[in-house]
């Protein structure tokens, strides 16, 4: 399931990258969602990248720990584990950026895009299954996810309120915070899993 969410994300954001036209309609603009009620941008957004750096990285995270995370749901809930995982990844494009709407619902000059609400949620996913498991930074140093996660939540709270980089940091942050709270919700006892993992190191 992740190679396909992948191949469609870059599928579109070529196809927006190409055609101004099209970036526009799909763009997240919460002054076009709450007075014309294009709700669906909230989900295209997520599809759509702003260049190829964007969309590289984004990608090359989602295909590093997506098919892990996928593995794990499947281990979990069985062969519904793949369409849980479609439906999750979904989940956080919208959830990410909920906050950005209704903070920024009146401002119709603010646009987003991005699919890093929701690749931040499945990289926490995947510290939440495997803290210890080491994170490397520029593929040379290497730092316990359940540390690097810490750095990363101090980081985006702490880059959201500074702002001026034109990033949007707090669907980052919100999107490590559903990458926990989804899988803890469908099934309970990966919190005590994570716990018994943090402390066996």
């Amino acid at each position: 399931m992740t190679l396909y969410i992948v191949i469609a994300t870059v599928l579109l954001s070529l196809l927006a990258l190409s055609k101004r036209e099209i970036s526009n309609n799909l763009i997240f603009n919460p002054y076009m969602v709450s007075r014309h009620k294009q709700w669906y941008r909230l989900l295209t957004a997520g599809f759509i990248h702003a260049d190829f750096i964007h969309l590289f990285v984004n990608m090359f995270v989602l295909y590093s720990f997506g098919p892990v995370v996928e593995r794990q749901f499947t281990m979990i809930l069985g062969d519904t584990g793949p369409v849980i995982f479609l439906v999750y990844y979904l989940i956080g494009l919208v959830v990410s950026i909920l906050p950005t709407y209704f903070k920024q619902k009146e401002n119709y000059l603010y646009n987003g895009l991005g699919a890093s609400g929701s690749v931040s949620a499945v990289l926490f996913t995947f510290i939440l299954f495997f803290p210890w498991q080491k994170i490397y930074l520029y593929g040379l140093i290497g730092i316990p996810g359940v540390l690097a996660g810490v750095g990363y939540l101090w980081l985006s709270s702490y880059m959201d309120k500074k702002g001026g980089d034109n990033i949007n940091h707090n669907a980052h942050f919100w999107g490590a915070i559903y990458g926990v709270i989804f899988p803890i919700t469908i099934a309970p006892g990966i919190f005590l899993h994570f716990i018994n993992q943090l402390l066996n190191f």
